[in-house]
Parts: C-alpha cells; sequence; structure tokens
C-alpha cells in the first residue's frame, strides 16, 4: 500500500493532504483519506523541521504516550520520527507527523484521533496482507525550492 502526502509549506507550519493509492481491486485508488500537519522546513534540522521529502517505509508501533501510531524508518539524519495525534504542529511535534481531519489554519487541525483510527485501519489491514507500506512525500508548492 502506498500513501502519498502532498505538503504545502508555510513559515508557520506544513499543511498536506494524505491520499492512500495501491489497494487491493482499488478500493481506495487515490482516495483522500485525511489532511496532515507538522512543522515548517527547516533544512531537516532534528526537532524543529518537518522530514524531506521522498519515500519511506512505515511500521506500526506502540507507545504509552501515543498508543497506536506509526513510525517513518530510514529519515536521514534523524530518528524516531512518528505519525501520531496532534493538533498544533508547533506545540505537540518534534518533526512527526499528525493525521487531521480538518485543517484550522497552518500547521492546525481539529480531531487528529479520529484520522490516525482511520489511518491505522487502512494500515493494519496491508500489514494483514503482508504489503509493504510506503509513505511518498512530496511538495504541491510549484515555488518550493527545493534544497533537500
Amino acid at each position: 500500500m502506498e500513501l502519498i502526502l502532498e505538503r504545502a509549506y508555510f513559515k508557520e507550519g506544513t499543511n498536506g493532504t494524505l491520499f492512500c493509492s495501491n489497494l487491493p481491486f482499488d478500493i481506495a485508488q487515490g482516495k483522500f483519506l485525511c489532511h496532515t500537519i507538522e512543522l515548517p522546513w527547516n533544512n531537516n534540522k532534528r526537532s524543529v523541521s518537518c522530514i524531506p521529502e521522498g519515500q519511506y517505509e512505515l511500521i506500526p508501533r506502540f507507545s504509552k504516550k501515543f498508543n497506536h501510531h506509526l513510525l517513518v524508518k530510514d529519515v536521514k539524519n534523524r530518528n524516531l520520527i512518528l505519525i501520531h495525534p496532534a493538533n498544533n504542529a508547533l506545540k505537540e511535534l518534534e518533526g512527526c507527523i499528525a493525521p487531521v481531519t480538518y485543517l484550522s489554519g497552518l500547521g492546525k487541525g481539529t480531531q487528529s484521533r479520529v484520522a490516525l483510527q482511520k489511518l491505522l485501519s487502512l494500515v493494519y489491514q496491508a500489514q494483514d496482507r503482508k504489503e509493504p507500506i510506503l509513505l511518498t512525500i512530496k511538495s504541491q508548492n510549484h515555488e518550493h525550492c527545493r534544497t533537500l
């Protein structure tokens, strides 16, 4: 299963739209899943920047802090990049990605736990089918300078 995250970069935060593709029988081919919020791009600096564009493997994970969530594997010069619930990127994220149901501002959203549950449901189904779960991140800003 492949998830496509199309980002828009702003100095106050990064907003995205997450789509799903490659599901069996084209059930959700190009289907909108949710929005995302992240920190602004700051040259991939730990704890203060979103991660670079590219393709990453996602692994389901559990912790006491976030319960069920996802780990983004093999992010260059970073570790423990997660997809977990948050509604305000600047206050609640340290480089991670938060799914949200609605965008309410730059780097802000609402109903993050609802969006995460929707995402996890699809991920667990793909895992049951023994499929790799991939996340492709790309820009929807045409003027975004790619110094990644």
